[in-house]
């Protein structure tokens, strides 16, 4: 098990870069559009459509269309953006609006202003939000503009710029819509204070302007997050008596989930009827949601037969389905029905993304579960597909969990090599240590030193490590000892590489603080091995050691004088 582990480690790093380029030509190949394109003719929309690699960057793609002679439709363009904003790609949506932008393909009206100002402030903040805005003519700001800014502010719960921003909004004589009442109770709502979200609605009303959809939503879920159930169902009822108002799915999911959290089981399951009957049938994220709220109520009946209903009626489904009916599945703890869905997707024209199987392999990570896990992440490797150090770590946790040491070494190498393609993820300093204490104890000198190197990629060299070493190079006998602290001070101290011999890699080990706590120890140890009495005096000790191990000696003696050194020996 252990050597298929360290071949499938091998085969990872040599298809680095194929996994990436086997993704990239499928999206580029065999991408479809959401809609059903019946001549199967390649459009700059089925080429770049929600269906493709989320992670991928677009504006090479819009290039290689443009150089192939290929026209370039500003509604085209508009619906790509349209798409990739409801499906909440907004890195990929930003893109394509700044090429649109930059290649000159229309000239930007307020509207498409608007529209790149909410993406720069959803990707990079109000501040390159505000810059963006700053910089457009007087013609450009338009209510539309300065509504997205304002949008913008409240998103990251800047309530002072928001106030301000609405003020001169108001000043500006701008006719402001629900959208903007609505902006300022999301902005309350965010920041927890309640009573102001009831206070704007009634301004709202006040002004002549009439509460929409997402205004009553709103101010549901204020009493909803307070569990106020009562004032929740208040609302409700005032909102259905509304003549302006269709009561939509979205606003029956909000209630049936504050019914879920209340554990009014009962109350929930009536709302998301009331939520199904409302649903356009071609709404995928619609299904989405219910499924989700299925799956937390514990009704798997329901997750099934929505899921068939979504197949049905939307005809295609995108990754996204089927990592929530996957997570709804893993949820209720269905994995024979989960494995037969993920082999569904494998079969599907998808584009390969590892979030989908990742569901299955965390569900059964936290069901302790580890060797299907594993064998799941073996699968795709031996698929040439890529995979995450975060999953091949979580795997060496549980198996560290369990005791089974071996193999939470393997996985851990594993995903050490994968470190490259993820370099917010850090290893584990539990595990890290575990394995570090079973190499040093049981390792050959190469293993540990080979781990030790795989290390520096993700983390600093730290003391363990240096243990781990220092305990192989014991077990290898007096000369090896020697050499291996010769290699511990080149990799420890590398800027005192220009110290020669071993006065000089004497005096800078013995010179540092640090050196002490780790070193003292495994002196201790290698003295005991090679049959030193350490109680011996300074000239028996010379006569004894010095031709035998003679780097190893002289540190004894330097160390035995310091402190640091004595209190580490203590027993």
């Amino acid at each position: 098990m252990i050597s298929t582990l360290n071949r499938l480690w091998k085969m990872q790093l040599s298809n680095r870069v194929s996994s990436e380029t086997l993704i990239r030509n499928h999206f580029n190949i065999n991408s479809r559009s959401y809609y059903t394109n019946t001549r199967n003719k390649e459009t700059l929309y089925s080429k770049i459509s929600p269906l493709g690699n989320p992670s991928l960057n677009l504006a090479p793609e819009l290039d290689d269309w443009v150089q192939k002679g290929n026209k370039v439709r500003f509604a085209e363009l508009q619906r790509i953006v349209q798409d990739l904003r409801k499906r909440r790609r907004v890195s990929q949506a930003l893109e394509v609006s700044e090429w649109m932008s930059k290649k000159g393909v229309c000239t930007f009206t307020p509207t498409e202003h608007a529209i790149q100002l909410d993406l720069i402030g959803k990707v990079h903040g109000f501040l390159a939000a505000e810059s963006y805005f700053n910089q457009l003519s007087d013609q450009d700001k338009t209510d539309k503009t300065y509504g997205a800014l304002l949008h913008s502010y409240v998103r990251q719960r800047q309530t002072e710029k928001s106030l301000s921003h609405l003020q001169k909004m108001k000043e500006k004589g701008f006719s402001l819509s629900p959208l903007t009442y609505n902006d300022i109770m999301s902005l309350y709502t965010n920041v927890g204070e309640y009573e102001n979200v009831h206070k704007t609605l009634t301004v709202m009303k006040k002004n002549g302007v009439s509460p929409d959809n997402l205004s009553y939503r709103i101010r549901i879920n204020s009493y909803g997050v307070k569990s106020d159930i009562k004032g929740m169902e208040s609302i409700l009822k005032e909102m259905e008596t509304q003549p302006q108002i269709v009561m939509d799915w979205n606003t029956f999911t909000v209630v049936a989930n504050f019914y879920i959290k209340a554990d009014l089981k009962d109350k929930a399951n009536d709302a998301l009827k009331k939520a199904e009957a409302r649903l356009d049938n071609k709404d995928g994220l619609g299904y989405n949601h219910l499924i989700s709220l299925h799956a937390r109520v514990g009704n798997k009946g329901g997750v099934l037969r929505l899921w068939n209903l979504q197949k049905s009626a939307c005809k295609r489904c995108i990754n996204k389905d089927y990592i929530v009916v996957l997570q709804s599945l893993v949820r209720l703890e269905d994995f024979e029905e989960a494995e037969k869905l993920l082999e569904e997707w494998e079969l599907s024209d998808n584009c390969y993304d590892f979030r989908v199987p990742n569901v299955l392999i965390i569900g059964y990570s936290e069901n302790g579960n580890y060797e299907k896990a594993k064998a799941l992440l073996e699968g795709l490797v031996e698929k040439r597909k890529s995979t995450t150090p975060q999953s091949w770590g979580r795997v060496a946790e549980g198996y560290l969990k369990k005791g089974e040491m071996g193999k939470a070494t393997s996985c851990m190498k594993l995903a050490i090599s994968l470190h490259g393609e993820s370099n917010k993820w850090k290893p584990n300093p539990k595990v890290v240590r575990s394995i570090l204490s079973l190499l040093g104890e049981k390792g050959s000198i190469k293993e540990v030193d080979d781990f030790v190197r795989s290390l520096r990629t993700v983390k600093g060299v730290n003391k363990e490590a240096y243990y781990a070493l220092m305990k192989a190079y014991i077990r290898g006998g007096k000369d090896v000892v020697e050499d291996g602290l010769r290699q511990i001070h080149g990799r420890a101290h590398p800027c005192d590489r220009c110290k020669s011999g071993e006065d000089g890699i004497l005096d800078s080990l013995a010179n540092r603080k640090e050196a002490d706590v780790f070193l003292a120890p495994q002196i201790r140890n290698a003295i005991k091995r090679f049959s030193v009495d350490m109680l011996t005096s300074y000239i028996s000790f010379s006569i004894v050691c010095a031709d035998r191990v003679p780097l190893l000696s002289r540190l004894n003696e330097v160390y035995k004088e310091l402190p640091a050194f004595q209190e580490a020996m203590l027993d």
